[in-house]
C-alpha cells in the first residue's frame, strides 16, 4: 500500500481485498482503514462471521472459514467470479478471450 499503490486510491478504483482471519489479518485492516480515509471504495472477501470487517468495507463477500491452507484455493472462486463478471460488463468475450493460443499434441 504504500508510496504508488496508495496515491492511485480513488472512488474510480476500487480496492478488492482478502481479508480472512490469518496472521495478517491486523494490518489488512490497517491498510483498509488508509483506503477508506482516502474516500476508496473496499470490496472484502472475509471469513464467515468476520463482522468487524464491515467497519472499513463497502461490500463484502463471506467464505466459509477453513485451514490457512486450504484458504487459498476457496478464495480463488469468489475471484474468479468477479473477473468474469466484470469481463461480460465491460463486453468481454469470455469464451473467446483475444491472444489465446491453444496447443493440441497429437501423438
Amino acid at each position: 500500500m504504500k508510496h504508488g499503490p496508495i496515491a492511485l486510491i480513488s472512488k474510480e478504483m476500487p480496492i478488492v481485498t482478502l481479508a480472512t482471519m490469518n496472521n495478517v489479518y491486523e494490518k489488512t485492516f490497517s491498510n483498509l482503514m488508509e483506503v477508506k480515509a482516502r474516500d476508496g471504495e473496499v470490496i472484502a472477501i472475509a471469513d464467515e462471521g468476520d463482522e468487524r470487517i464491515k467497519e472499513v468495507a463497502d461490500h463484502v463477500f463471506y467464505v466459509p472459514k477453513v485451514s490457512e491452507v486450504l484458504s487459498p484455493i476457496l478464495l480463488t472462486v469468489p475471484l474468479q467470479l468477479l473477473a468474469y463478471h466484470i469481463a461480460v460488463h465491460r463486453g468481454c468475450d469470455v469464451d473467446q478471450p483475444r491472444n489465446l493460443a491453444k496447443s493440441v499434441t497429437v501423438e
